[in-house]
């Protein structure tokens, strides 16, 4: 059972790996998401960072007495990864006053 549970872990990651390059390379949203996600680099960047936190987090916290920071730090990752792809969702800054600089 637990070869099950590493081999399903080792999925996930391997495709956050994959949405987020996709994400990052081409643009490319998952489906569900494309409409709510307005910044795709960012949101690429944030399944990045998170597949990183995660595989820190569920690989190396199962050693006993071994990486006692890494697996804090993985879920610190982790949590900042969902925070960036929150911040994903969100329009990004607009010049104030509408006033655009023309080409001469």
């Amino acid at each position: 059972m637990h070869m099950y549970m590493v081999v399903a872990a080792v999925l996930i990651v391997a495709s956050m790996v994959a949405f987020g390059v996709a994400a990052l390379t081409t643009g490319w949203v998952m489906p569900f998401a494309r409409r709510r996600v307005l910044r795709p680099k960012l949101h690429g960047y944030g399944q990045l960072i998170g597949a990183v936190g995660l595989s820190l987090w569920m690989f190396l916290g199962l050693i006993p007495r071994r990486f006692d920071v890494v697996p804090l730090i993985g879920w610190f990752l982790w949590m900042g990864a969902l925070g960036l792809q929150m911040l994903a969702q969100r329009p990004g800054r607009a010049p104030r006053g509408g006033v655009t600089k023309s080409v001469s």
